[in-house]
């Protein structure tokens, strides 16, 4: 081994001008491939991210406008989600599928005061399954329960980042756990205190559904209506229940059994499926791009191979003559190839990792404003070891390859020709 690896560095010594400009391009391939695939992992990092808020077997269903005539009605009308869907979903007829149905409600451009402190805040309406299937953090006390929305009790979960305020910095927010808080004219009592998503605006204040209609004077109409669901698996099978869901609730509206913009279906589960099966694509195709790129790279590697089997023919006419097999010939030349193969792509890995390094420290801690909202761009964009694993294989792959051809040529050297070349 250390022979070998001895005359593989005396080749490339002797060539090294050669050998560095060929080698670059497989640090150019490598390079871009980790990028690529560093940005692509950023990316759904931070998709992941966003979505990490909500379960994923969730609908949420929400009004909409009539694409089509029905029953006498003109196409454009509008169909809101009301108390009455709520009951239907909740009924015998989708209970192979329905668990917990949550409706929600909100009331914005309010102001809630605690003490000197003022702010403007959304009052959202909703039920005790609302924290599970928004997965919310509870920093200190509890949630909403059924006996608050049985009751219409006036109380509060509020956001961390307005606990913090109240208390001028203090995050021991079971002290404000009981306070009383005052919502324009309307005493309510902190019964817990949640986790406001960084990334958004969130600081919403949640009471019980049923007190929010019952103090604002909302008639019939919610804004969402959201469901949890088992047994449907396949994005096929639920195509099928939305479809059926949808005629259900589009008849009791004299809408068109199949209009789907009547009432809109937002279907977390599918859109997950569609993700994943979007990222398995995207992930493919940059690698497709990546070893195409470097691909350019092993060309080069195995043309100087072949260009150095050229120039060495009289030495392996004097190796054959004095009993090298053809095997220990090969073994020379892959061994070169996939040396100089393998060094320059790790070379372009790890400048590649470290540009990555350097996304994450500017792209990954800077955020796009998009409708009032803060979007972080990208969220780690790293590779992990699977993937530098992978890159190992293609490398050794790819460098057995680029010397396989120049290898066979200079085993099929006869010695006789060999000596008789000056």
């Amino acid at each position: 081994m250390r022979d070998l690896l001895k005359e593989i560095y005396e080749s490339i010594r002797r060539n090294k001008l050669r050998t560095v400009l060929t080698g670059l391009a497989v640090s150019w391939g490598i390079f871009m491939l980790i990028v690529l695939l560093g940005a692509k992992n950023g990316i759904q990092n931070t998709s992941s991210n966003n979505m990490e808020g909500i379960v994923s077997n969730v609908m949420e269903i929400y009004s909409g406008y009539t694409s089509k005539p029905y029953a006498g009605f003109k196409q454009g009308r509008y169909i809101p989600i009301k108390d009455s869907d709520v009951l239907t979903t909740e009924s015998n007829i989708f209970e192979d599928h329905i668990d917990d149905v949550i409706p929600l409600l909100s009331q914005s451009s309010l102001t809630m005061a605690y003490g000197k402190k003022h702010f403007s805040i959304t009052m959202v309406g909703t039920t005790e399954d609302y924290a599970r299937i928004e997965k919310l953090e509870i920093l200190a006390g509890r949630f909403l329960n059924a006996n608050d929305i049985k009751e219409k009790k006036k109380v509060a979960v509020i956001a961390h980042s307005h606990a913090k305020n109240f208390l001028y910095g203090d995050t021991d927010y079971d002290k404000l756990i009981g306070k009383k808080i005052k919502i324009n004219n309307l005493i309510f009592t902190i019964v817990g205190v949640r986790h406001g998503r960084e990334n958004e605006d969130d600081q919403d204040l949640y009471i019980p559904y049923s007190t929010l209609k019952a103090v604002f004077a909302r008639n019939d109409e919610i804004d969402y209506l959201n469901f949890t669901f088992h047994g449907l698996e396949t994005e096929e099978e639920n195509e099928a229940f939305e479809a059926y869901y949808r005629s259900v609730l589009n008849k009791k509206h004299n809408a068109a059994p199949d209009d789907k913009r009547a009432l809109g279906i937002y279907n977390y589960f599918t859109r997950n499926m569609q993700m994943n099966k979007g990222n398995r694509i995207l992930n493919t195709a940059l690698w497709i791009v990546g070893l195409f790129t470097l691909l350019g790279g092993i060309v080069g590697v195995s043309n100087i191979m072949l260009i150095t089997v050229k120039e060495r023919t009289h030495e392996f006419g004097i190796r054959k003559a004095i009993g090298a097999k053809p095997a220990d010939i090969t073994k020379l030349i892959i061994a070169e190839s996939v040396a100089v193969t393998a060094v320059f792509g790790y070379i372009g890995m790890i400048c590649g990792m470290l540009a990555c390094e350097v996304m994450d420290a500017t792209l990954g801690s800077s955020s796009l404003e998009l409708f009032g909202e803060s979007i972080q761009i990208m969220s780690n964009p790293s590779v992990g070891v699977d993937t530098a694993i992978g890159v190992t294989i293609v490398l050794i792959v790819a460098g057995t390859l680029a010397g396989l051809i120049p290898a066979r040529k200079a085993a099929k050297v006869r010695p006789i020709e060999a000596l008789s070349v000056n």
